[in-house]
């Protein structure tokens, strides 16, 4: 497997990530009044950060591509401590139905019984967020050729927090996704929807399908529900011509940038490798050096 693009993985995201924070919330009118054509980090914005900082998306990846690698495989329970201990930090950024499943979890429900609950409890609209895709692709590193198990975990992971079936399914589906770019498939979107087959939910589906036809939709819309943000940042991520012109592309929509930003750039990474994402990027953000590290662990699982 390539390791240019297992580390292109996880720097990809949190270089999507760092871009987009600064302009989260904002519309793609308002990034373009304040920056033009925003391509260089910048501090300050939303949540009022030193240009180059990352969020919860690459946090929460963080503690996943930590624990597959001190365990040598994917324990939910101990990625679930993770996450609560990443809580405890104050986080200056983090999602509604992460924060009251991690709030569960701190009560003491199991990993199964948290996302499960939140899930059960809250109303359509507010069920279904990107929380939890955000923060999955280091899982399609050492489980690229295993995709039983690749859709297994990346179903368990979402449900610590985001137990949606378009969240889980989301999951697998960008994992497979991911997992197919690192093995160079011709069209590995398709071949992910193929293989989860009537499992997945037909409104992620219907959203995801003429992508893996090569169509690009006429609206593409940049919210937190899960949906919109696979639609548009595999949109981005797989149609652009590079890793820089699909991140960028994706934070200058606007709306929930950072992770619109971190899943395109977990997909572009994927396609085009670590070494095309620039340099002042990542001299910018500060875990890229662990990141790397990480995906070079990951690779050897």
């Amino acid at each position: 497997m390539d390791s240019d693009r297992a580390r292109g993985i996880l720097l990809g995201l949190a270089c999507g990530d760092a871009l987009g924070r600064p302009v989260e919330f904002a519309s793609a009118s308002e990034i373009s009044a304040d920056h033009g054509r925003l391509d260089e980090m910048v501090g300050h914005g939303t949540w009022n950060q030193p240009a180059g900082t990352i969020t919860d998306d690459t946090e929460q990846a963080l503690c996943i591509a930590r624990s597959l690698v001190e365990h040598q495989a994917f324990d939910p329970a101990d990625v679930a401590e993770r996450f609560v201990a990443w809580y405890d930090s104050g986080p200056f950024d983090i999602g509604g139905m992460t924060r009251r499943a991690l709030t569960r979890l701190k009560r003491g429900d199991t990993w199964e019984e948290a996302g499960q609950q939140v899930w059960e409890q809250s109303p359509e609209g507010q069920n279904a967020g990107n929380g939890s895709v955000m923060r999955c692709p280091p899982l399609a590193i050492p489980y690229a050729n295993d995709w039983d198990r690749l859709v297994e975990v990346s179903r368990q992971s979402s449900r610590i927090t985001h137990a949606d079936p378009r969240c889980t399914e989301g999951c697998a589906v960008l994992n497979l996704t991911v997992a197919g770019l690192l093995e160079n498939a011709e069209t590995p979107l398709q071949d992910a929807l193929d293989y989860v087959g009537a499992d997945a939910p037909d409104e992620l589906v219907t959203a995801l399908r003429p992508l893996a036809r090569g169509d690009s939709p006429s609206t593409l819309e940049t919210s937190g529900y899960v949906v919109h943000s696979l639609q548009t940042a595999l949109h981005d991520g797989l149609f652009a011509d590079s890793a820089e012109e699909a991140i960028v592309t994706a934070v200058n929509r606007g709306g929930d940038t950072d992770t619109i930003g971190a899943i395109a750039g977990a997909v572009a990474g994927a396609r085009f490798g670590a070494s095309t994402l620039p340099d002042r990027w990542l001299a910018a953000v500060d875990a890229a050096e662990e990141l790397e590290l990480l995906a070079e662990q990951l690779l050897s699982m």
